[in-house]
């Protein structure tokens, strides 16, 4: 990797983001924090789940404490003509037995072989919009011909995308797509079209859903990419996102030397949510913490590392939360570190007692990375904790 391809910012402020070419969001909140308490959820002003080829309503996943309503002839319903009409399907017999396939929204589909629409009403503001997908056979429709581009208003979302080309690689048959939009009409228009190219291509969507957002988290499009390291909605704060937890993290995206980086255990009952609103992440988040130990020479010898590979050509938000919660921890030089993202060192004296005047108080900050464009190739974009040679 070398270091003319990337360009590095740093958000000094990290309460107001304003990225007005930001495609993914990339989450990594692993370090230094720990609650045994659940701050106030958010409560949104849209919450709306739509389950794509489904007349039924008040389906509830397992995990989700929402009901999701049926796209069929309802509100929800897709705009469109005789010209360009969509059609419904379910999953088949061979699919129907797998769990993804008897959860809404993945048991049902919404095809079409040209342009459809939906037209969702919603208040304006920040919007989380997620789309759902499962790798299926619908009637005579196989998802393995399903090439489409779906735009969000003036955002394109996705551009030629292939569920069963993304889902391969992952060892599974669904998928979740996430991004932060901002809607500034009464309605978030969502377009999903075939691609021209392929002359028996077509569209299709099992699930869509919808949730407001408070307006310090994004003023820009952006989606998702990484998020560590919670387990299921309900440990979320209202936003209902999803969150890889630390065993899938520990094997997936930290590279360390074996029985080094240590998990503490120490708990503390509260934390002081003065910098930052308690919604903002979850409570969960700050009982566990990957640390270096008390070995200042031991600790040199090598780095925090973890390792996501991302698409090139993209603007990249990185955000870590700290928190510090080590009962020996107690004064700004009591723990210093240098953090480096895609190999640039963006915090030569790390100090998160000194940002955050006290302990158990929440605070995150956010960095900037863009990389250019290498066709189909990935991109490794590493995060690094190093203990400060200097001490």
């Amino acid at each position: 990797m070398s270091n003319t391809s990337i360009e590095f910012l740093h958000l000094q402020n990290a309460g107001m983001i304003f990225l007005p070419y930001l495609s993914l969001i990339l989450h990594l909140l692993t370090v230094f924090a720990i609650t045994n308490g659940q701050p106030l959820p958010y409560i949104p002003a849209d919450d709306i789940t739509l389950n794509c080829g489904s007349s039924e309503s008040n389906k509830r996943p397992l995990g989700d404490t929402r009901l999701w309503d049926g796209d069929v002839n309802s509100k929800f319903s897709p705009i469109e003509g005789k010209i360009n009409a969509s059609f419904v399907s379910q999953a088949t017999d061979d699919y129907q037995t797998t769990k993804e396939a008897s959860t809404v929204p993945y048991g049902t589909a919404r095809l079409s072989l040209s342009k459809f629409t939906n037209a969702i009403p919603v208040t304006p503001g920040p919007k989380f919009v997620r789309l759902h997908f499962l790798s299926a056979a619908y009637g005579n429709s196989d998802s393995s011909r399903a090439f489409f581009s779906v735009k969000a208003g003036e955002y394109t979302l996705l551009s030629n995308f292939s569920v069963d080309l993304t889902v391969g690689p992952l060892g599974r048959s669904y998928l979740v797509k996430e991004f932060c939009l901002v809607v500034t009409d009464l309605h978030l228009i969502l377009t999903f079209s075939p691609s021209s190219s392929k002359p028996d291509a077509f569209a299709f969507v099992n699930g869509i859903e919808v949730v407001s957002m408070p307006i310090f988290i994004t003023l820009t499009a952006m989606e998702k990419s990484v998020a560590l390291p919670l387990r299921g909605k309900a440990e979320d704060t209202g936003f209902f996102r999803e969150w890889e937890g630390l065993k899938n993290e520990n094997h997936k995206y930290l590279k360390i030397p074996a029985g080094l980086g240590i998990l503490p255990a120490e708990t503390h009952d509260s934390l002081n949510f003065t910098l930052i609103p308690s919604y903002t992440t979850p409570a969960a988040v700050y009982q566990t913490a990957r640390v270096m130990g008390f070995k200042k020479e031991e600790n040199k010898k090598y780095n925090l590392t973890w390792d996501f590979l991302v698409d090139s050509g993209f603007y990249y938000m990185v955000r870590l939360h700290f928190c510090e919660i080590v009962s020996v921890m107690n004064s700004t030089g009591d723990r210093t570190f240098r953090i480096y993202i895609a190999n640039q060192t963006v915090e030569v004296r790390a100090n998160v007692i000194y940002w955050t005047q006290g302990k158990f108080v929440p605070y995150f900050k956010d960095y900037i990375v863009s990389t250019k464009w290498r066709g189909d190739k990935k991109f490794n974009l590493s995060v690094a904790l190093q203990a400060n040679p200097n001490d």
